[in-house]
């Protein structure tokens, strides 16, 4: 198993958390009062300091959250911010049919295209209750690594929880490969830019840098044994694509005589600082090798429904010891892109993959949103309402939701709606249900055009 991840603040996937800060009042509180779940929570200097029936303090900011439910930020685990541009393509295909009709229109990707997708994206997401995103961005057209940048500028002006994972294809169709020649890299290009990138993130307390090969179909094993040094060598998070499709399967038998899973396993991929986007196409074997190694899964139902790709094992890769997330994965097959309805859609799939209406529960459904994901990134201090956990809150109106006997029930198989506040590290960035900050009128703008 390869050394855990290790993050900003100090943790490692799945460690126990720490105390939290001390309750004295010495800095002044943000407390939210009157949730009918799960009671009041308070927060200050960035962390969650009490929760329960709060005594007031002297400074106390307090927050009306009558008739509210207060959850923890989710945490989106798989997604391509740049596919807001293509919204509404390839309707009637399968992935590789999907793909091949949008790489075309991909390797004229500009910095601005990238930047005004992300901002839309990131917005969309946070405005539903989405804290922290995983972007997977492997498209370096003709080597333009400025794409990077509008990703990074999106997320600085939106204030989400940013996990860059630096992408990288180098299979293209003269090797084979799905992709043109002209959207891939060679691979010493990019292991120099995902160090350079990891090394400025080092300065930026939101951002994380992940190493993000693409596929099987699109990078060669060489680039996958190179990145995975690489991630291990900076102590980096490990993603990739994988067992998402059959035709993926067959790529892989015929090129290599080895499924999927295998592959990655044998080149030391698999570990507690990886995990796979997708992963439906899972033997028994693959599913006890993934939780023997303790390797983390990104489940996107809607995008996995919306292309006919299969319904991930979810409750089998739970019982194997796999975290599990939720991912939304890009806009372009998955066109609401934000996070709280995928948590009815992993539980519809998941009593249809079963049989069985107790195979998942709202609480589960909404714990892979929340805890699951957190531990797919190796965040010891996300995805909880618990002292000493990062104060990333959201309030969500649910006056509507009164008739349930469980306002977590209600919270995930009611109506769809937005949040009405949300915090990133302390620090609001939605009030009354609009960014605080943040236009994105011209992002709008921009797609419109660009289509």
């Amino acid at each position: 198993m390869h050394p855990a991840v290790t993050s900003k603040q100090g943790s490692e996937r799945m460690s126990t958390p720490t105390t939290g800060p001390v309750d004295n009042g010495a800095v002044p509180r943000t407390v939210l009062r009157g949730a009918v779940w799960p009671g009041d929570v308070a927060f200050a200097d960035g962390r969650i300091v009490a929760m329960g029936d709060i005594a007031p303090l002297p400074g106390d900011t307090d927050v009306d959250c009558t008739g509210c439910i207060v959850t923890p930020g989710m945490v989106n685990t798989h997604h391509h911010l740049f596919q807001w541009l293509n919204r509404g393509a390839g309707v009637g295909q399968e992935l590789f049919g999907w793909l091949s009709g949008l790489y075309p229109q991909w390797r004229e990707l500009s910095r601005e295209d990238v930047f005004h997708a992300a901002t839309v994206g990131l917005a969309e997401l946070l405005l539903g209750g989405c804290t922290t995103v995983f972007d997977h961005h492997y498209l370096v057209p003709q080597g333009n690594v400025e794409v990077f940048d509008g990703l990074l500028d999106a997320a600085d002006l939106v204030g989400s929880r940013f996990y860059l994972g630096r992408g990288c294809m180098d299979l293209g169709n003269s090797r084979g490969g799905l992709p043109p020649d002209d959207v891939v890299e060679p691979i010493d290009a990019s292991l120099a830019h995902i160090a350079e990138l990891h090394a400025r993130a080092a300065s930026m307390p939101l951002v994380d840098v992940v190493v993000a090969p693409n596929s099987l179909f699109t990078s060669s094993l060489d680039l996958m044994k190179a990145t995975r040094e690489l991630a291990t060598e900076l102590g980096a998070g490990f993603h990739l694509h994988l067992a998402e499709s059959l035709e993926e399967e067959e790529f892989t038998l015929e090129r290599y005589g080895a499924r999927p899973v295998e592959l990655i396993d044998g080149i030391g991929g698999l570990g507690s600082d990886t995990w796979l986007g997708h992963a439906i196409h899972l033997s028994p074997a693959d599913i006890r090798t993934i939780g023997q190694a303790g390797t983390g899964v990104a489940h996107c139902p809607s995008s996995n429904a919306r292309l006919a790709m299969g319904i991930c094992p979810v409750t089998d890769l739970l019982e194997s010891g796999a975290p599990v997330g939720l991912g939304v994965d890009g806009a372009a097959s998955y066109e609401v892109g934000r996070l709280l309805t995928e948590t009815k859609m992993a539980l519809y799939l998941a009593r249809l993959r079963s049989g069985k209406a107790s195979s998942m529960l709202p609480q589960d459904a909404l714990d892979l949103a929340t805890q699951g994901g957190a531990a797919c990134l190796g965040r010891d201090d996300l995805g909880q309402l618990a002292a000493g956990y990062a104060a990333d809150v959201v309030v969500w109106q649910a006056d509507d939701l009164a008739d349930f006997d469980s306002p977590v029930d209600g919270l995930v198989l009611g109506p769809d709606r937005l949040a009405r506040d949300v915090w990133v590290a302390g620090r609001q960035v939605v009030e009354g249900g609009r960014l605080v900050g943040a236009d994105i009128s011209r992002s709008r703008a921009w797609l419109s055009k660009r289509r």
